[in-house]
């Protein structure tokens, strides 16, 4: 969280908590009360929801309570790390544009080392797409939405209608109504903010992360909207097994060439076993490739954020095992069609111990358990890991050979 900033201009902070049994309220009351003569800022109790998701249900009610001369609105997750002029950099660019709908960001996830980790980062790396765009986008990441406040008091596009009447996902619902409306969404070169995933992420954790997201696609606005989540859940689902299927066919030829060899043949005498070993070489450079742009990318966005919080200690590529990485696409690709079909046909998911009920894409049913359900979010209680004084321009090739000798247990440094 960040109540301070270099934006010049007023701002008023609310954090929104369902209840006071929320492990962050006495938390933000010890952290306001270090900057109460500092910065304009309550924290603010929404309550149960009843119609819509506890997440967008506490967005509204911040709006609702947001100061009546207040011109934007910036919807922001409780892990998102702002840059000093992040609030700023997003605010010039709806003063610069007034066209602009919504404003988002996308985030740098840091994984913690646990292959659950680097299972969301590559499945957030889609996101950075946003920035090969020219800053037009047609999706958003709801951990950082930046809106006209008057859109909410007037229920410009029925916004407020949308969200809160059976309202599942913030973003995805917002993303709909700026398409059937034909509203821009953009994404500054600035808007990236460093993720640090939970240091106890297990794959368990990751599962259920993934379950919500594939959910996702079973709510709905409209019948575009319906059509256009189906049309993503097939896609979706096609390119991810048929991402993996090549892999296993590698290995039943790399397999059936070792058992050649065993028996003593040459494998020149079998044409079918040398085309499929060409075709797995050919298939391992591709692979090479991936992973070489995966780790361009994220180091320009490292380096992106360490210009941005120069006063922070620097991220580094360091700590990325790059071998995970390539496990975890395998693995995300491979689990994410069978947690669609399992969300297409369940129509119900359990979101930090409430479970939500869809009928006809809107929320019909909140069942809530006695339990209080569990103390952080599916990515809380994070750490961020990294070397010290490592500069982010090392070599991929130096980590993979570092990665390869702590494939076992890759060790972790703080930052």
């Amino acid at each position: 969280m960040q109540i301070t900033s270099l934006y010049g201009g007023p701002l008023e902070f609310h954090f929104v908590v369902e209840s006071m049994d929320d492990p962050a309220y006495h938390a933000l009351n010890r952290l306001l009360a270090d900057f109460k003569d500092d910065v304009d800022a309550k924290i603010i109790v929404a309550g149960l929801s009843t119609t819509c998701s506890q997440k967008i249900h506490n967005q509204l009610i911040g709006v609702e309570r947001m100061h009546k001369d207040s011109k934007y609105v910036l919807f922001l997750d409780d892990d998102v790390r702002l840059h000093p002029g992040s609030i700023g950099a997003l605010t010039a660019e709806m003063e610069k544009n007034p066209e602009i709908f919504i404003q988002t960001g996308y985030p740098l996830d840091l994984p913690s080392g646990s292959l659950g980790s680097y299972c969301i980062y590559e499945y957030h790396m889609p996101c950075s797409m946003g920035f090969a765009t020219g800053g037009k986008t047609f999706f958003l990441w709801g951990g950082c939405m930046m809106m006209h406040a008057d859109d909410f008091r007037n229920n410009r596009h029925e916004v407020v209608s949308d969200l809160r009447d059976g309202g599942y996902s913030d973003d995805m619902t917002l993303a709909a109504i700026a398409g059937a409306h034909k509203r821009l969404i953009t994404s500054p070169p600035v808007a990236v903010f460093p993720h640090p995933l939970a240091s106890d992420l297990s794959f368990s954790r990751y599962w259920n992360y993934l379950r919500k997201q594939t959910f996702v696609l079973e709510s709905y606005t409209t019948k575009v909207n319906w059509i256009m989540n189906r049309a993503l859940f097939s896609s979706h689902c096609y390119l991810s097994w048929g991402f993996v299927a090549p892999y296993l066919m590698a290995v039943v030829h790399l397999a059936a060439a070792i058992r050649i060899y065993s028996l003593g043949h040459s494998l020149g005498d079998t044409a079918h076993t040398s085309r499929g070993l060409t075709l797995a070489g050919c298939l391992a450079i591709c692979t090479f490739i991936e992973l070489l742009s995966m780790w361009n990318l994220t180091r320009i966005e490292v380096q992106l954020c360490n210009m941005l919080s120069p006063e922070a200690l620097p991220l580094s590529l360091a700590s990325y095992n790059w071998c995970l990485v390539f496990v975890a696409m395998l693995v995300d690709n491979f689990l994410y069609p069978i947690s669609a079909f399992r969300s297409h046909f369940s129509q119900s998911i359990n979101w930090s111990g409430i479970r939500y009920h869809l009928k006809d894409g809107k929320i019909s049913k909140i069942d809530r358990s006695k339990d209080k359900g569990p103390k952080y979010t599916d990515l809380g209680g994070k750490r961020l890991y990294g070397k010290r004084g490592v500069h982010p321009n090392s070599s991929i090739f130096g980590s993979w050979s570092t990665n390869l000798t702590q494939w076992r247990q890759p060790r972790k440094f703080d930052v």
